[in-house]
């Protein structure tokens, strides 16, 4: 084990996107355009990472409120199913690597998401000993969670815990927050997530989880130390 780290104490992973390949997005633009949506930027913002009763209301609202929040979040789901099918979940590349990284790192190590943990389970059970109680904390009831994770479940200071998530708007309230953030946007071809994230400031794009490497993390365990995660 390398020298302690100044300020990081926990890396907190998304499950879909990070951990998990994205089988959000193509579904959300299917479900969309084929019932004659616009899949915009802000299509993106208002759905992604809210609470799913929301995100239903917001699906309803780009169909022109041809259906209920409830009913849109119905057909989404039943959509998704279809879609795995044909495209199943998977661990992305590195990920198991990343777990045994940090550990060896002597950083914590917790997984979140939108689901339940029965899905955490069904996907990452295996590895549930490479997770730092609970294991998985489901943000469904206050996402994006942030704060909650770090000082509820987890007693530290918002500088303390990195984030790596494929959502812009889970970047946009680290920044608020001081937080640090390694933004992995989806290779989704209609996906504007890397552009959102650019545009808020994210300093660290990666393309994989590889890439989180022991230079990646104490680099921003420097700039959390010195203040100077999110630049000016």
């Amino acid at each position: 084990m390398g020298d302690e780290f100044r300020r990081l104490r926990l890396v907190a992973l998304n499950i879909d996107g990070v951990l998990l390949n994205d089988t959000f997005s193509p579904v959300i633009h299917r479900f969309i355009t084929g019932r004659g949506g616009a899949y915009t930027e802000d299509t993106e913002r208002a759905v992604f990472s809210q609470p799913r009763r929301i995100a239903g209301q917001r699906m309803a609202e780009a169909l022109g409120g041809v259906m209920s929040g409830d009913e849109a979040l119905a057909a989404y789901f039943r959509e998704r199913d279809r879609y795995l099918a044909e495209h199943p979940v998977r661990i992305q590349a590195g990920a198991v690597d990343l777990l045994h990284r940090l550990r060896g790192l002597g950083l914590s190590t917790v997984c979140y998401g939108g689901l339940g943990k029965e899905h955490f389970t069904a996907f990452l059970g295996a590895y549930e000993d490479l997770f730092d109680a609970p294991g998985y904390v489901c943000t469904d009831a206050f996402r994006p969670g942030l704060h909650e994770i770090v000082t509820e479940y987890f007693g530290l200071k918002h500088e303390q815990v990195l984030f790596v998530d494929d959502v812009a708007r889970v970047a946009e309230e680290a920044r608020l927050l001081g937080m640090p953030f390694v933004g992995m946007p989806t290779t989704f071809e209609h996906s504007h997530q890397r552009a959102l994230m650019r545009r808020a400031g994210v300093r660290r794009l990666i393309d994989g989880l590889d890439a989180i490497d022991e230079g990646l993390l104490r680099a921003v365990d420097a700039d959390a130390a010195a203040g100077t995660l999110w630049g000016g």
